[in-house]
């Protein structure tokens, strides 16, 4: 069974969105200095690399990451593969979803993660307020894109995470794609069950398991 991961890794280098806080990691225990282990310290915003949002990202008093159900983190997904082209998926490529309940775009934003060195990308392609509508309507569970966030970049509203949120579809942003084609596949999605804070989000190791025949 082939399986993919999906997951960005979280290095010192690695790209977070403006504003959030920066990736820092040092050692607080060495081996080679004295100390019984070799014990890391991880410093790093919720919303790095890849990662969930959960409805209290920006609906207050909302559910928390670790109140996320977790039949909604794992199941059956759909990976659609957006023309590079595209800078704002929209409610036109809501379309071939029949069965689906989990959807991850596949787009041009894939190729930045080739590349730490550019930092962040603000002209990554957005998933566009009416194409949100369009995954609720159709009752999708969970939605996930291949850049940091799911909103077009200064946008002055929040209308889609807000539509998504509204109606608890988890949010998964920063997956990284290059390696999957379309198609139907199993995902699992296990963000760090954090109990503190906001509750906005936590990073998340996401895999995808290739679909035996059936």
């Amino acid at each position: 069974m082939k399986i993919y991961d999906v997951t960005v890794p979280i290095a010192e280098n690695t790209p977070v969105y403006a504003g959030d806080p920066n990736v820092e990691i040092t050692i607080a225990n060495r081996i080679a200095r004295g100390d019984a282990a070799n014990v890391s310290r991880l410093c790093c915003g919720v919303h790095t690399a890849t990662h969930v949002d959960a409805p209290n990202h920006f609906i207050e008093g909302a559910r928390r990451v670790y109140e996320l159900e977790l039949e909604k983190l794992v199941g059956r997904c759909r990976v659609v593969e957006i023309d590079r082209s595209v800078m704002a998926i929209s409610a036109e490529h809501i379309e071939n979803l029949d069965g689906a309940e989990r959807v991850l775009f596949k787009t041009r934003n894939s190729d930045f993660w080739n590349d730490f060195s550019q930092g962040f990308r603000k002209d990554f392609t957005y998933i566009a307020p009416d194409a949100a509508q369009a995954l609720v309507d159709l009752q999708i569970k969970l939605v996930g894109i291949d850049y940091l966030s799911v909103e077009k970049f200064g946008a002055e509203t929040f209308d889609t995470h807000i539509t998504l949120l509204e109606k608890e579809v988890v949010i998964v942003e920063g997956l990284d794609l290059r390696q999957v084609s379309a198609g139907d596949y199993e995902l699992v999605c296990l963000p760090l069950k954090i109990a503190g804070g906001a509750g906005d989000g936590a990073p998340a190791r996401t895999i995808l398991r290739a679909i035996e025949n059936e």
